[in-house]
């Protein structure tokens, strides 16, 4: 059998690398670990922290393809994040330009959440715990 621990991180590849290190570092507030420029790939590799645990691996590079990311295209359907309180997050996003969509009931476990998008229009969640 394997004995998986824990999820260890999540990679994302970034079409504007400013715009996006912006967002995640001081709109969500994501803490950085580590930042390389990597010479022989044109990219970024930004290592992010989430409540002192490694997280997000940020990633840049010349020009990647595009990809549907809607929440109901297959694959990876969306990034989750729980908060205490729905509405104060959703508050914070506003003020700072992120459109949230309106709150929903969990009709399984009655928490309220949310969807909005990062800047390449991934959709992430924001769960009331």
């Amino acid at each position: 059998m394997l004995h998986l621990k824990s999820v260890h991180h999540i990679a994302i590849i970034c079409s504007d690398y400013t715009k996006s290190k912006d967002f995640y570092t001081r709109i969500l507030g994501f803490e950085v670990m580590s930042e390389a420029y990597r010479f022989e790939r044109d990219s970024y590799k930004l290592d992010l922290l989430l409540g002192g645990r490694y997280v997000i691996e940020l990633f840049s590079f010349p020009h990647p393809p595009q990809r549907i990311s809607r929440p109901e295209a297959a694959g990876l359907r969306h990034l989750a994040f729980e908060v205490d309180n729905l509405d104060e997050a959703v508050a914070h996003l506003a003020a700072n330009g992120v459109t949230s969509e309106p709150i929903r009931i969990d009709e399984h476990t009655g928490r309220r959440f949310t969807f909005f998008f990062d800047p390449d229009n991934l959709p992430l969640e924001l769960y009331e715990g």
